[in-house]
């Protein structure tokens, strides 16, 4: 009887020896996920990066802002490098160009193969959006942003920052957002003759985030458009963006090069990008543009 109840003991310590083996190395994979994980945390937070990342419009391809670019690093003592991504239909990413050591403010710019117009397009390019936005945040660990769009662009970080920057924002901040031209209500210059589109919009501006600037820019080449983009539609942008978000100012640019393709070379637009969008600031006097609206919170400071 001894012997048969040594034999169940040590038969039990050993099924506790392998059950306790076996509970340590489910654990070692954990405690090395959470280690990586607070390690790429840690570099995030101490990160001094701030990209800003633009998205053209429809038939533009990631060259679009070439020129713009040029002009915004002349005399620049630290010009900013220029990383470009294209994104397939099947998400798969290429890149062209790089991040330069040292460049805390460089300028990534983001564009699809897909670059059609229309609501359904503009759906999908904003998850391709997040597809390149998820593998530069991962290889760059940045913790802020300024995002710039021009045309559909602006709808797509619109799009994208109502649906998927919820992913990111305990994070990664958009500081700033600028959008150029963007036709919120397309081609219609009735504001009650709403699109899906901008429906939709202001069903779900109450994901955007409270503590975003938006900057929203239209042509002036006419009383009533910049020649292709009602200004109405451009100035539905309120509906979405007004008393939802910390501060949102409305600017229409003049004058010469106000036409709507011509904006991203517009010398005003670079201006307040410098001034507005960079953060790098200056006091220059912006002459030219007219301030249409201005911030909800009329004491407060931008950051």
């Amino acid at each position: 009887m001894t012997k048969l109840r040594q034999y169940f003991n040590r038969h039990n310590l050993l099924w506790v020896g392998v059950i306790i083996a076996f509970l340590i190395l489910l654990t070692i994979p954990a405690f090395l996920w959470m280690k990586k994980t607070n390690l790429e945390r840690a570099q995030r937070h101490k990160s001094l990066l701030s990209p800003v990342i633009m998205v053209p419009g429809s038939s533009a391809t990631i060259n679009r802002f070439d020129e713009l670019i040029e002009d915004l690093n002349k005399k620049n003592p630290r010009p900013h490098s220029v990383l470009k991504v294209q994104v397939a239909t099947d998400g798969k990413i290429t890149y062209h160009g790089s991040i330069s050591r040292g460049d805390n403010e460089p300028i990534i710019v983001i564009g699809f193969s897909n670059n059609h117009d229309g609501y359904a397009n503009i759906q999908k390019q904003a998850r391709w959006l997040d597809n390149a936005f998820y593998e530069i945040s991962q290889s760059y660990k940045f913790n802020n942003f300024k995002a710039f769009g021009h045309s559909n662009g602006g709808l797509i970080w619109t799009y994208w920052l109502e649906h998927y920057y919820s992913d990111y924002k305990s994070e990664i901040k958009m500081k700033r957002l600028m959008t150029l031209g963007s036709p919120y209500n397309f081609s219609e210059s009735n504001i009650n003759r709403r699109t899906t589109m901008l429906s939709d919009f202001i069903k779900y501006r109450k994901n955007l985030p409270s503590d975003l600037t938006v900057y929203s820019l239209s042509g002036g080449r006419n009383y009533t458009s910049d020649g292709i983009v009602p200004e109405a539609s451009v100035e539905a942008a309120k509906y979405i963006f007004q008393n939802r978000v910390k501060h949102f100012t409305q600017m229409t640019v003049t004058g010469s090069d106000a036409q709507h393709s011509d904006l991203p070379q517009n010398k005003q637009v670079e201006e307040v990008i410098k001034q507005y969008l960079l953060d790098k600031k200056t006091d220059k006097k912006l002459a030219g543009i007219k301030h249409k609206q201005k911030n909800r919170k009329e004491n407060e400071h931008e950051e």
